[in-house]
């Protein structure tokens, strides 16, 4: 039956384009913001997660900056501590020559002095961000947060005692008689300063381990919430494709729809 009242068959192609704008709106969007579930909206459940995952994610690379100030302190008192390996092996070489009576004992003790200060000026100076690991004057550990949870994740680095157990040694003149003492200090402080050295590098390797992990895992979240979230532009491509079709048709449907009242003219002629 055809009314002049109502017109079914618009109304339904009407609905239809309405349906099919929708969709072509929201296809479009997509494609624009790169999003697929952009707002609570689209998705309330995976935008939730998206967000959460998202907080976590700037968490990580909080940890991450917090691990790099970490190696890089690390690293300056592991840098300080192997040139003093290397001047003590210098002071070593030095009183095994001052054991010998026929030695200019002034000019090595006078040599021994000057190394004795560039000891003093790689511990002071070995600092990094405010924290010198030589040093423990101050704090006795630096303490490195590498993950999420501070109750478990915090790494320890010690400080080293430098100061006591190895830029005080020789404390008296070098000569002859007293020369192979001062060797056996200097030897002494030579181990603690490689043992010290080997621990700082075992820290290091630690810190990088931790840092390589959070920055896996920090990609690892990224990919997830992309997932998640993000558009498939080649889905989205051949849906918009799709959707400007179906328009296309809806619009020539209603048309269609609309005209069909005007046939009822031709039987009243």
């Amino acid at each position: 039956m055809t009314s002049i009242l109502t017109n079914n068959g618009a109304m339904v192609a009407l609905q239809t384009l309405k349906t099919v704008n929708n969709n072509l709106e929201e296809t479009q969007n997509q494609i624009s913001t790169g999003k697929e579930v952009g707002m609570a909206k689209d998705n309330s459940a995976v935008w939730a997660i998206s967000k959460s995952m998202e907080s976590d994610i700037q968490a990580y690379q909080a940890v991450g900056d917090a691990l790099d100030f970490g190696e890089a302190t690390v690293a300056v008192a592991s840098s300080g501590m192997e040139q003093i390996v290397e001047t003590l092996k210098e002071m070593r070489e030095l009183v095994v020559a001052g054991v010998s009576e026929n030695v200019d004992h002034d000019k090595i003790e006078n040599d021994l002095a000057k190394k004795r200060e560039q000891i003093d000026s790689i511990i002071s100076s070995a600092s990094f961000n405010g924290a010198n690991l030589l040093d423990v004057s101050g704090a006795t550990q630096l303490n490195v947060l590498g993950g999420l949870d501070p109750a478990s994740d915090t790494i320890q680095v010690n400080h080293i005692d430098a100061a006591t157990s190895i830029s005080g040694i020789m404390g008296n003149t070098l000569d002859s008689s007293n020369a192979t003492t001062i060797l056996s200090e200097i030897e002494n402080a030579l181990t603690f300063a490689i043992d010290s050295a080997a621990q700082l590098g075992a820290d290091s390797n630690r810190l990088t381990d931790q840092s390589s992990f959070v920055s896996k895992l920090t990609d690892s979240l990224k990919s997830g919430v992309s997932t998640m979230s993000d558009t498939n532009m080649e889905e989205a491509s051949a849906r918009l494709k799709a959707l400007q079709t179906q328009q296309q048709l809806a619009v020539q449907s209603l048309t269609i729809a609309n005209q069909a009242p005007s046939t009822l003219q031709q039987l009243f002629r």
